[in-house]
């Protein structure tokens, strides 16, 4: 949906819940203007409202101007002029507000396992999803742009944030082991995929961390990226290496 909506009005009907707010949640973020219609009135009102306030990265921001542990939620939910149980319709817990874009990433990741073409192997195809998400500036690629180093500082001075963020990493193993199967067709649980699995988020954890410290030192996006992107390639060899012989590589 990259680029396709962007500037465009959408109206999505049964908006309020389910596959509806879903819908206007992801075309709010491709910058459409969103107008919900449901049943419930209040609820449709407070996705929109809730999405405009979140796609403006205002919770993001007091994070990062007050520190995540000095921010409540009862104060994010005041600037964005919604009830306190709004907010948690939208997130099961307030450090999921700051890694807003985590779910954004894991759908575009298992649609490239599962869109790629025949002849393309699944490590293969991640490595490719990589170059995509670059060229395309998707959202979670782009921490290079403004405000990456305070970003990545209010992770380290925050022990909750960081506890989050090694959840997401498991999470995101475990998610890539069993999607890695499927595309295989092999059973889960497959010591093959989970070896896969678990050397990929390793690669793509270490690429950030050289990412972000290209820009540290250089202040230049394509630096940045180019070493992201190298090190993709790099530990995909690697992946691909420990895997040889099996459908994953």
């Amino acid at each position: 949906m990259a680029n396709q909506v962007e500037g465009k009005v959408a109206l999505v009907t049964g908006g309020a819940s389910g596959i509806g707010q879903a819908t206007a949640v992801v075309m709010a973020r491709e910058g459409a203007v969103v107008a919900v219609a449901d049943r419930a009135e209040a609820d449709a009102a407070a996705t929109v409202a809730f999405e405009s306030f979140a796609d403006a990265c205002e919770a993001v921001r007091l994070f990062v101007e007050r520190g995540f542990d000095q921010v409540t939620v009862d104060e994010i939910a005041e600037a964005a002029d919604v009830a306190r149980m709004t907010v948690f319709n939208h997130f099961s817990r307030k450090e999921d507000m700051f890694f807003d874009l985590d779910e954004e990433g894991r759908e575009d990741l298992l649609s490239a396992l599962q869109k790629r073409d025949a002849k393309t192997s699944p490590i293969e195809a991640l490595r490719l999803f990589a170059h995509w998400a670059v060229a395309e500036k998707r959202p979670y690629i782009r921490f290079f742009e403004g405000g990456s180093e305070r970003f990545m500082e209010t992770i380290r001075a925050s022990e909750a944030l960081k506890a989050r963020a090694r959840m997401i990493r498991d999470e995101l193993t475990d998610m890539l082991t069993v999607a890695l199967a499927k595309a295989a067709h092999r059973r889960h649980p497959d010591p093959d995929a989970t070896l896969a699995a678990s050397l990929l988020v390793a690669t793509w954890e270490v690429a950030f961390l050289e990412a972000h410290r290209i820009f540290h030192q250089s202040r230049n996006i394509k630096k940045a990226n180019t070493a992201f992107l190298a090190m993709i390639d790099q530990g995909t060899l690697g992946v691909k290496a420990a895997v040889e012989g099996s459908p994953y590589a």
